[in-house]
C-alpha cells in the first residue's frame, strides 16, 4: 500500500491536475492486478534470534578440478573466499561475525537486527548475490594466471539460533568440521601425490581410520606434524569487526607558507579483520565479548 501511495503521489506531481494521462496513471497505480501481492508469503524470522546465513559452493569439487586448484589446500582460493566474505560484511553491516572454511562461509546477523524487516529471503539473497558477484569480480586478483572458465554457483540456507550458547555451538560445529575434513584431505592427497596411490586406493587405505591413525600416517610416512600445518587450514577463518589505526598521507597548507606540505595522519577505522584461531574454547569469546553483547 505504501508503494502504491508513493507511486500515486509521484504521478500526481508529474501530471497536470485533471489530465487524462494523470487519471490513467492513478488507475494503473491501483490496478485490479494488485491482488497478486496477497500470494507473497510472510517470511519474517523470529525476533531476538541470531540469524545465520550459511553459503556453500555448488559443485565446487568439479569447479576446483577444472580451475586446477592446488590440493589439499589452495591459498588463492581460500583468500578469495575471505575477500568475498569481507565484502559481504562491509555491505551488510549488521553482520556481527563470520566463519569460513573450504567453499563455505557462515554469516551471523545480530539478534536485534531490523535489516529489511527481518525477512529471510532478503537476508539470504543479498548475502549470496553479493558473495557470488564478488567472487567473479576479484577472481583475477588471486588467480592471475588462471582464466575463469565459467561463473561459480553458491547456495544459501538460513537458520535461527535463540541463545548465545546455541550460536557458539554452531560455530564450534563448523570449526570441528573444518578440522575433520582438512586432516582427511591432507592425508589423502599425501597418499596420492607422494605415495603414488590412486584416489580409490587412498580412500581404501583411510577407511575406518581415526584421527590418531591419520596423524601417525602423516608423521611416520611423510614426516609431517599436522599441528604445524597453517592455522588457516586447520582452524578456518574468523571475520570480526575491529578498530585499526591507518596511517595516510595528507596535503595541508601551513600558515605563512605558500606551498602545500605532505604530512602523515593516523586515523582509527573499523574494519573487517580475518583471524585464524580457535573459537571452540572460551578464550576467543572472553577476548571479544562485544560480539555477543546484547546492545551490539
Amino acid at each position: 500500500m505504501l508503494r502504491c501511495c508513493r507511486a500515486a503521489a509521484a504521478i500526481a506531481a508529474a501530471c497536470p491536475s485533471g489530465s487524462l494521462r494523470c487519471r490513467r496513471g492513478l488507475a494503473m497505480a491501483k490496478s485490479k492486478f494488485e491482488y497478486v501481492r496477497d500470494f507473497e508469503a510472510d517470511d519474517t524470522v523470529l525476533p531476538n534470534c541470531w540469524i545465520v546465513v550459511r553459503l556453500d559452493g555448488r559443485n565446487f569439487h568439479r569447479f576446483s578440478e577444472q580451475h586446477e586448484f592446488k590440493k589439499p589446500n589452495d591459498d588463492r582460493a581460500l583468500h578469495l573466499m575471505t575477500k568475498c566474505a569481507q565484502t559481504v560484511m562491509q555491505e551488510l553491516e549488521d553482520i556481527a561475525i563470520a566463519y569460513g572454511q573450504s567453499d563455505e562461509y557462515s554469516f551471523v546477523f545480530k539478534k536485534k537486527s531490523r535489516w529489511f524487516k527481518r525477512r529471510a529471503s532478503k537476508f539470504m539473497t543479498h548475502v549470496v548475490s553479493q558473495f557470488s558477484s564478488s567472487y567473479v569480480f576479484y577472481w583475477k586478483d588471486y588467480f592471475k594466471d588462471q582464466e575463469l572458465l565459467y561463473p561459480p554457483g553458491f547456495d544459501g540456507r538460513i537458520v535461527l539460533y535463540p541463545s548465545n550458547q546455541n550460536l557458539k555451538d554452531y560455530l564450534s560445529w563448523r570449526q570441528a568440521d573444518c578440522h575433520i575434513n582438512n586432516l582427511y584431505n591432507t592425508v589423502f592427497w599425501m597418499l596420492v601425490q607422494r605415495s603414488g596411490l590412486t584416489p580409490v586406493q587412498a580412500q581404501e587405505r583411510l577407511r575406518g581410520t581415526l584421527a590418531g591413525d591419520k596423524n601417525e600416517i602423516l608423521f611416520s610416512e611423510f614426516n609431517i606434524n599436522y599441528n604445524n600445518e597453517p592455522l588457516m587450514y586447520r582452524k578456518g577463518t574468523v571475520l570480526i569487526w575491529q578498530k585499526v589505526n591507518e596511517v595516510i598521507t595528507k596535503k595541508i597548507k601551513l600558515p605563512k607558507e605558500e606551498e602545500e606540505k605532505e604530512v602523515e595522519v593516523t586515523r582509527t577505522k573499523t574494519k573487517v579483520v580475518p583471524l585464524h584461531c580457535d573459537i571452540i574454547g572460551d578464550q576467543f569469546w572472553e577476548e571479544y565479548p562485544e560480539i555477543l553483547a546484547e546492545d551490539s
